[in-house]
């Protein structure tokens, strides 16, 4: 199955792509390589999901919210190159963490995201080397920000 069938077969709703809040891209294709600039918790009705992980969000709050955010991934990559097909597979993720200071389980947090690529891409496209860390704070108290890298598939 493609990445399109697979993420249909998933039953979910893409949010809508989220615009720039300063002075970046959201994706930048460069060769076959595609950077997609750290993504916050948009949900459908294009609002965000906010709080801290371990003060007014649960760990299981924390996974949803991540994977909201690997949505808000999907959203760019679709909107910007119109299928989630053009993707080969998933390089890399990076997903910080808005939790208190004894919070110890970031990567957790961050299979929210890494598990839905994998849904969408496969296990042997849709993982790629990752870094899960905690953070202060984030933009607007989000709980979760995560930027990614993608190879594009060979256009003949």
């Amino acid at each position: 199955m493609t990445a399109e069938e697979n993420f249909a077969a998933l039953g979910l709703t893409l949010p809508p792509a989220p615009k720039p809040l300063g002075v970046y891209k959201p994706l930048l294709v460069d060769g076959r390589h595609c950077y997609v600039s750290g993504h916050g918790t948009v949900k459908n009705d294009g609002s965000l999901i906010i709080g801290r992980i371990g003060e007014t969000l649960t760990p299981e709050e924390g996974k949803a919210a991540a994977q909201q955010v690997g949505l808000a991934i999907l959203a760019t990559l679709k909107a910007n190159l119109g299928s989630l097909n053009r993707i080969k597979r998933v390089i890399k993720v990076l997903g910080m963490v808005n939790c208190t200071a004894d919070f110890e389980k970031h990567p957790g947090i961050i299979n929210g995201c890494s598990e839905l690529f994998a849904k969408v891409w496969g296990t042997e496209n849709g993982i790629g080397v990752r870094s899960a860390v905690g953070m202060g704070s984030l933009p607007d108290n989000i709980p979760v920000e995560i930027e990614a890298l993608f190879e594009l598939e060979e256009i003949d």
